[in-house]
């Protein structure tokens, strides 16, 4: 028997952990080679057969404030994996988007001879194009999940892959499987609030979410029902103790875990923090309303940063890039421009108006269409296959 492949894998988010998760099952089913993981990633990772140095828990940061706070912490993850590269001498170094630390991560042991292959590409067409000849020295190979990726990385002499987004598959796995009963009043509107899976995220824009709710809750004839899913226990302690704090929320305020795409799937519209969750209410065809608000100075270091794009929502940006339509399909309030009242305003909207519900739900379509079809994991794991048995 061959000897068993190890396999360095790195997801310091909750997205990324459960696209991590996804594409280990498909290694796994697509050899007969063990395989041992060891790394960075979360719950599903782990029940996927990760051995966890750290947890998502302890590396879901964002906005340059928070990252600056935590700067040791990082700065000692890294030590740790460079000396398990040493240690451990792994066959691949696996990165899964995380890109400030897996970059850094992935120069480190590229220099030092390893393979590594990364998965979901740096935002490079939003923000610092700059990068695009490191992660090109980075990397063996680059795996895209955005059929506008790959002409980013013309002239680099970077192997590019372009698999498809593997939220595809995700959405085909939820409406497979028997819908949940989940905690919707009778004869009431149902609303999701989704506030992030990040400590700063919740803490800044749950209030003002709940306190949209509560309004809507007021002034919507049937009232309405609230349903929050949370990634994990930890964040649904921290939700449930914002809320708490929170004077001005709705009613029917219940909090589950996971679930995510079952509950959009069954809300009538949804308040949603900024991030991958966005699409994925996209591709369940849930009305949204994106909205997001971080720390000033990290507001501040962004629209110096960002170009290419206007919006911060994934579904405005594949509609402005694959010409799907007009652009937003998907309103965004950010910042100070996020309040309870303007929220709730959208959200009445999708409620009330049939027909600016439709046009919402046709210009979702355009957008699922242009991701492309499902099988993504299973074409990620074949290329990283290929890759591996290359001279």
């Amino acid at each position: 028997m061959s000897p068993p492949l190890r396999i360095l894998v790195v997801a310091g988010e909750p997205s990324g952990d459960l696209h991590g998760a996804a594409l280990i099952r498909a290694l796994q089913e697509q050899t007969t080679q063990p395989i041992i993981f060891r790394g960075i990633g979360g719950d599903a990772m782990a029940a996927a057969g990760v051995e966890l140095l750290y947890h998502t828990d302890q590396t879901a940061v964002m906005g340059v404030f928070e990252i600056l706070k935590n700067i040791s912490f990082f700065k000692k993850m890294l030590r740790r994996l460079i000396a398990e590269l040493n240690s451990w001498q792994p066959d691949l170094i696996l990165t899964i988007d995380y890109p400030g630390f897996n970059l850094r991560l992935a120069t480190a042991a590229r220099k030092k001879g390893f393979h590594t292959i990364h998965y979901i590409s740096p935002k490079v067409w939003a923000w610092n194009s700059r990068r695009i000849p490191r992660i090109a020295r980075a990397f063996n190979t680059l795996l895209t999940i955005f059929p506008f990726e790959t002409d980013c990385y013309q002239n680099t002499g970077l192997p590019i892959v372009y698999v498809g987004n593997p939220l595809v598959d995700r959405t085909a796995e939820t409406l497979a499987e028997t819908p949940p009963r989940l905690p919707w009043a009778d004869n009431t509107r149902r609303l999701a609030l989704l506030p992030g899976s990040r400590r700063p995220e919740i803490e800044r824009i749950f209030p003002d979410m709940l306190r949209a709710a509560a309004e809507l809750d007021a002034t919507l004839p049937d009232g309405c029902t609230c349903v929050v899913p949370t990634p994990n226990r930890t964040i649904r302690d921290l939700a449930e103790r914002v809320a708490a704090k929170t004077k001005h929320r709705p009613a029917r305020l219940h909090f589950v875990d996971g679930q995510t795409r079952h509950v959009l799937h069954q809300a009538e519209a949804a308040i949603v923090a900024s991030g991958t969750a966005t699409l994925e209410a996209c591709l369940m065809r849930c009305p949204t309303l994106l909205v997001y608000r971080m720390h000033p100075l990290t507001a501040t270091i962004a629209r110096l940063l960002v170009h290419g794009t206007k919006y911060a929502g994934l579904a405005n940006i594949i509609a402005q890039r694959c010409n799907t339509g007009t652009a937003p399909v998907m309103p965004e309030l950010l910042q100070e421009a996020f309040t309870p009242k303007a929220a709730a305003n959208y959200i009445k909207c999708y409620l009330t108006d049939p027909t600016e519900r439709e046009r919402t739900l046709t210009s979702y379509d355009d957008v699922i269409k242009a991701l492309g079809p499902g099988g993504v994991s299973i074409r990620a794991a074949a290329a990283i296959l290929t890759t591996l048995t290359q001279p």
